[in-house]
């Protein structure tokens, strides 16, 4: 196994910001065998990345060519590293987590992020795209039977629809979804303010919480 250093990290995160989808996916496969983990890669490389993305989408002012560049060469390592085609896999759904960037925002990098990572853990994930109507969430989740709905938002004026989904889903009898919220907007504000079960920092806080949430329903089943 060869020495592991942060320079082969620093070389992806290079890669990644000069949009490079080639060469960035080249680097990820060396850190790989060099034994760097996929959490690790994915937190020092992809997350590191998609927050310098979020930084930019938050100023008035920003090169939108660079975010989208990034954000494919983000995505197509995430898609490297975990596969969505594989036969038999996932083999066992854990549960089904229903995403969605909600209406009014056109953003949807981190979601297709979570989504990937979802995937690769065992979940059936449904994506329900971008600029999605918190009815059309709510009932797809009810379709599904969802565990959890997890909603995106880069921009502030999602959350108002944000606010509501709670409230929808406890009137429709559905009180037992959880409802998880990230992305560059949404993350500033708690989960009480947002009206939602929690709020993810990062995409590996989220899927900590559903991997919660998923252990909690097994052992209340059992």
């Amino acid at each position: 196994m060869e020495v592991m250093s942060e320079a082969d990290m620093d070389s992806l995160l290079t890669a990644l910001f000069d949009g490079d989808q080639a060469l960035a996916i080249a680097e990820a496969k060396k850190l790989l065998h060099s034994g760097f983990s996929h959490t690790r890669i994915v937190s020092e490389g992809i997350q590191v990345a998609m927050t310098q993305l979020d930084a930019k989408c938050t100023v008035e002012q920003f090169n939108l060519l660079e975010i989208m560049l990034v954000g494919r060469a983000a995505v197509a390592v995430m898609k490297e590293m975990y596969p969505a085609h594989l036969p038999g896999y996932p083999p066992k759904s854990k549960g089904v987590v229903v995403i969605a960037t909600l209406e009014g925002d056109i953003h949807d990098l981190g979601k297709n992020i979570l989504k990937m990572i979802l995937t690769a853990k065992g979940y059936q994930v449904v994506d329900c795209g971008r600029d999605c109507s918190v009815e059309k969430l709510i009932d797809i989740a009810e379709r599904e039977a969802a565990m959890a709905v997890g909603v995106s938002g880069l921009i502030t004026p999602v959350i108002p629809y944000v606010r509501q989904i709670k409230d929808i889903l406890a009137n429709r009898g559905l009180g037992n979804i959880k409802v998880m919220a990230g992305g560059g907007a949404l993350k500033q504000s708690s989960a009480e303010s947002l009206n939602v079960d929690f709020v993810a920092e990062t995409v590996f806080d989220g899927v900590r919480y559903l991997e919660q949430i998923a252990e909690d329903g097994v052992i209340e089943q059992s």
